[in-house]
């Protein structure tokens, strides 16, 4: 199944605490609507691939550009899948292009126990 609860609290507080970071910054609906869709995939994708219930999330701001780390204890790397396999119906498997689309820079760090998924976003892009 491709569709979590994205109700949980986790997903929940995680996109609020984004928002209201974001607002206090002064950065425009349109990159909020951006950062919190890609804060969720990469949840979405720890709870599924890194196996994490609860993953960590990290979000700061410096200066103009916002960085947002989701940590997993899967120490297998991201990969988006690009394959024709997926079809073009398919509900699962572009997760990390729409990261990619949504904002300037994705990529992922190992940890000593497990990884850091993240990206960034410029607010004038």
């Amino acid at each position: 199944m491709c569709n979590p609860n994205l109700n949980s609290p986790s997903l929940t507080l995680a996109r609020q605490s984004l928002r209201d970071s974001m607002l206090r910054a002064g950065w425009d609906d349109a990159r909020i609507f951006d950062a919190e869709l890609a804060l969720a995939e990469l949840i979405v994708n720890a709870w599924r691939h890194g196996r994490t219930a609860s993953p960590v999330v990290l979000i700061a701001i410096d200066g103009l550009t916002l960085r947002v780390s989701v940590g997993d204890e899967s120490h297998d790397l991201p990969e988006q899948r690009r394959s024709p396999a997926l079809g073009e119906l398919a509900e699962c498997g572009r997760g990390l292009q729409l990261v990619e689309g949504l904002t300037q820079r994705w990529g992922a760090d190992p940890q000593k126990r497990g990884k850091l998924v993240w990206f960034e976003l410029d607010s004038a892009a």
